[in-house]
């Protein structure tokens, strides 16, 4: 036995599962699968239908793989922590990777997580054209799954935890996603369609004002004040993608309340028609 599964092992150490969702992304997953290694009692992977070599690269890699057809984000993930054999469970995608430092730190607490209403954030930080960006955020990722649940949103799925109750662990979660520019507006489309669905799901109505202010401001937040002017060509690729986001949401939800309109619209013309036929067949 090495000393790593010593560790994972000793008497009084609370598991983790370690849950990873994964859709044709056999580059990536090992790297993400072996960062856990360091914590993790278990590696669960949750595919949705890979057609190339991910599920049995998964299963190579010691880890236990459940092929589930697509059902979103947020159904997927809770469709993973389900079968997890531990309640404590750690939430990955196949494009990060848990650093040495910030794996140390979740080894060195598993003892200590006796508290199941606590839940633990880590730092991300992306790339983008070849350099990381400093400035991340904080996720929650380490969790009690008798505790919390997974919010229920078409995008930015995570624990529904208020921030008073999580605890920030040390250490980074690379976020390995940029592929090509290619690759990230294709993401960027599929991740603004969802964003624009949920805000007409809600009922939040479509406002010009929104959609003339959002974008510079956002541009700015990005640029400016979160320092990405320090960055070069990426910084400033990175702040311009995030103004072609709100644009995007913007202009899909304002196409989503434009049909919604028309087709009730039609609805109470047909209705109307209906209603003079019927009348007409009444006089007859």
């Amino acid at each position: 036995m090495d000393s790593v599964t010593s560790v994972l092992g000793s008497p009084g150490s609370i598991p983790i599962s370690a849950v990873i969702i994964a859709q044709d992304d056999e580059t990536r997953i090992a790297k993400a699968i072996q960062s856990c290694r360091l914590f993790a009692d278990e590696v669960v992977v949750i595919d949705g239908g890979s057609k190339d070599g991910t599920v049995q690269l998964a299963e190579s890699l010691d880890c236990r793989v459940y092929v589930n057809p697509w059902p979103g984000y947020a159904k997927q993930r809770e469709f993973g922590v389900e079968r997890a054999v531990h309640d404590w469970v750690f939430l990955i995608d196949t494009d990060e990777v848990v650093s040495d430092e910030l794996g140390a730190d979740i080894l060195a607490r598993k003892p200590a997580l006796t508290d199941p209403g606590i839940a633990y954030s880590l730092y991300r930080i992306g790339d983008f054209l070849g350099r990381w960006l400093d400035r991340g955020e904080y996720l929650v990722r380490l969790y009690n799954r008798k505790q919390y649940g997974i919010r229920n949103s078409l995008v930015h799925e995570m624990p529904d935890v208020s921030e008073d109750r999580t605890v920030r662990l040390t250490g980074t979660l690379w976020h390995q996603g940029f592929r090509s520019i290619n690759d990230h507006v294709a993401r960027f489309n599929k991740y603004t369609d969802l964003e624009a669905q949920s805000a007409f799901e809600s009922g939040k109505p479509f406002r010009l004002s929104h959609l003339l202010l959002r974008p510079p401001a956002r541009f700015l937040q990005k640029y400016f004040l979160h320092g990405l002017f320090k960055k070069g060509i990426s910084g400033f690729a990175v702040s311009v993608f995030w103004v072609m986001y709100e644009f995007m949401v913007g202009f899909k939800l304002y196409e989503l309340n434009s049909s919604s309109k028309l087709a009730q619209h039609n609805a109470k013309g047909q209705n109307t028609k209906e209603e003079k036929g019927e009348r007409s067949y009444a006089v007859q």
